[in-house]
């Protein structure tokens, strides 16, 4: 009996000390749980500021600025077109001269006994073709020789006009409008056929040439308005008149012809040329140069902050660029752009903000 009352006071003894234990671990595990907010706060990091603008997305007028240089419309060169001296040489460099006008006179070759050899031959027929029409009328001669003295008579006057062709070379003429740039060759010089006598441009119109790159051809068109500016000081207003469909195969480039009003020819063929050009407005927003930066992937983006703080990477694409901003297409208006620290920080990343004034971080361009 006594043993018996032992054991169960033993058994009692144990199980008081096991509850007084499990209360006292929860008390402890509730401590250690008031303590460790306690300690994270202590220890925690401070989130990486930035700084960001508002983006004021609008529409933007885009130029571009390209290097050429004016070109005559065009040019033509006087030749001759048949064998001789030059006798009279009626041309100077500089002269204006209207189309047909002549230029040189060569000397004659007997071209003018062709002619005069041909006209007696074609009337030699006529007569012919007379006399014998009167006998076929009286019956002495057949009607069948009518057809080949028709046919002498068209041949004869073949031979004429083909005398009068040859003489007509002996003279050369101005195969266009315009100004004489260049002679060379002078009185009594021997020349062939083929040989330049002069070289005459029209300069009215003139042309601006530029090459445009491959990235910016698409946005432009014919009848584009343009300015150009000559290294003369000059600037003067112009259009688009011809793109051309095939690059360059050396540069990539395309030609782009601009035509300007050029009445007094006051605008010289081949001068170094600006030519600027405005294209159709694009949507977008401009970011100082600085605010660009690659994405995870590698493309163009700029980087935004929402709401909540959370960094994203936005793709943008250059619409225009000047010297220390961009104009981009892609950003929201309104969005936070951050302008500093973005090369810092990664997508899904939790920042504080600090908002910058855009017209403080634009004003310098």
């Amino acid at each position: 009996m006594l043993a018996s009352r032992l054991i169960a006071f033993v058994i009692l003894v144990a199980a008081i000390g096991w509850i007084g234990s499990g209360m006292l671990g929860r008390q402890d595990e509730r401590a250690d749980a008031a303590v460790a907010p306690a300690q994270e706060a202590e220890h925690a990091e401070p989130r990486f500021q930035v700084a960001t603008m508002e983006a004021q997305a609008g529409d933007h007028a885009r130029t571009i600025v390209l290097s050429g240089r004016t070109e005559a419309d065009s040019r033509a060169s006087a030749v001759a077109r048949g064998n001789g001296i030059i006798v009279d040489l009626k041309v100077a460099r500089g002269q204006q001269v209207e189309k047909g006008a002549v230029l040189a006179v060569l000397s004659d070759e007997a071209r003018e006994a062709q002619v005069a050899e041909a006209k007696a031959r074609l009337e030699q027929r006529r007569t012919e073709l007379k006399a014998k029409l009167r006998l076929i009328e009286r019956g002495i001669s057949p009607s069948l020789d009518k057809p080949q003295l028709e046919a002498d008579i068209r041949a004869a006057e073949a031979a004429l006009a083909q005398a009068e062709a040859e003489q007509r070379r002996g003279t050369v003429t101005a195969p266009i409008a315009g100004t004489v740039s260049s002679v060379p060759v002078s009185t009594g010089q021997a020349l062939q056929a083929g040989a330049t006598v002069a070289e005459v441009i029209a300069l009215d119109p003139m042309l601006a040439v530029a090459e445009v790159a491959e990235r910016q051809l698409a946005g432009i068109e014919v009848g584009d308005e343009a300015t150009v500016r000559l290294v003369t000081g000059q600037t003067v207003p112009g259009r688009v008149r011809f793109i051309s469909p095939t690059a360059s195969a050396e540069t990539r480039t395309y030609r782009v012809d601009v035509e300007v009003p050029n009445r007094d020819g006051a605008i010289p063929d081949g001068i170094t040329a600006e030519v600027e050009l405005k294209l159709a407005p694009v949507n977008s927003v401009r970011v100082p140069r600085s605010a660009l930066t690659f994405s995870a992937e590698g493309r163009l983006s700029i980087r935004t902050v929402d709401a909540d703080g959370r960094v994203s990477s936005v793709p943008v694409a250059i619409v225009e660029d000047a010297r220390d901003t961009v104009w981009v297409a892609g950003p929201q208006d309104g969005s936070r752009i951050v302008v500093q620290g973005q090369d810092f920080v990664k997508d899904g990343q939790v920042v504080d903000v600090v908002q910058q004034p855009a017209a403080n971080l634009l004003s310098r361009n």
